[in-house]
């Protein structure tokens, strides 16, 4: 029976990009060590987060033997691989070489809009296809369909190798539905920085995290004290963050963490169209975050 790896801060790892457009992987070894320094559990690469519907096949090809190499096992890899076409995701999980990828993020079916049965069905194939370990990604906000508590939890009973859930369906109720009835080989880990102090108390195992890119040291510290039942500490560096959950996500992710990695000298403030860098005003406000944190 397969386990889940994946607990603790988890970091939705952007990739860097140069002024040219092209992949910066001097900024991405730096960005890897300053996250494993900084407390990271585990590193999910190739998500939302990592821009890969920008990147061409050669791109995530590169970026994944790059990545194993540069982790060298030092922490869980994760790896997203999802999609609208069930036989498309087969074929790439039984074509892609896996070696020191450690588990598979795979989202809800976007665009389509399938039923409760046909993301049964879906991730069904997903997981027989799968020679590592599946985590489920629900995030309805970006996929436009919801996958119910009761389809999670029947996944999670008849297959061994699907481990664990991001959830971002900002249902507290369904994600607690989860929790309460989950077996006992399958996790529900946040898919939302905002609640993942709230998520872990009600028995969440951790958080995929986009501010953890910039922050892993401090965000870390919270999960880990939250994880423990030390809440009042955890709650505590949890509101220091609230404007800023605000902030990196109000003009589109990885926008906004982007500016602040870009604020603190790590990268350049780069992204692939269509997405755009944050507005003036959004940047600003970020600056002075960035600088009354001290970076």
């Amino acid at each position: 029976m397969a386990q889940n790896k994946f607990r603790g801060l988890g970091i939705a790892l952007i990739t860097p990009f140069k002024g040219d457009g092209s992949i910066d992987f001097n900024a991405l070894n730096q960005l890897v060590e300053y996250q494993i320094k900084g407390g990271a559990d585990f590193l999910c690469i190739m998500g939302t987060t990592a821009e890969t519907p920008t990147l061409s096949s050669k791109e995530k090809a590169l970026l994944r033997e790059h990545l194993v190499e540069r982790v060298a096992g030092r922490v869980p890899i994760l790896m997203g691989c999802g999609g609208n076409c069930t036989a498309d995701v087969v074929h790439t999980l039984q074509e892609t070489d896996l070696t020191g990828i450690d588990g598979i993020l795979s989202v809800c079916p976007y665009y389509n809009k399938p039923s409760q049965e046909g993301l049964y069905q879906h991730f069904a194939a997903v997981s027989r296809a799968c020679k590592v370990p599946v985590v489920l990604y629900n995030v309805p906000g970006r996929t436009g369909v919801n996958m119910t508590a009761e389809t999670t939890l029947r996944l999670a009973r008849d297959f061994d190798n699907i481990v664990a859930i991001k959830e971002a369906s900002g249902n507290i109720t369904q994600m607690d539905d989860i929790i309460k009835n989950k077996p006992a080989n399958f996790d529900v880990i946040s898919g939302d920085d905002g609640i993942t102090f709230p998520l872990i108390t009600l028995g969440a195992v951790g958080v995929i995290s986009v501010i953890g890119n910039a922050l892993p040291y401090e965000f870390s510290r919270m999960v880990r004290l939250a994880i423990k039942g030390e809440y009042g500490t955890s709650l505590t560096i949890h509101h220091k963050f609230t404007e800023l959950f605000k902030l990196l996500f109000v003009d589109g992710n990885p926008a906004g963490v982007k500016a602040m990695l870009s604020e603190m000298g790590m990268i350049e403030n780069v992204l692939r169209l269509p997405l755009v860098p944050t507005r003036l005003t959004t940047m600003k406000q970020i600056s002075s975050i960035v600088r009354e944190l001290g970076y």
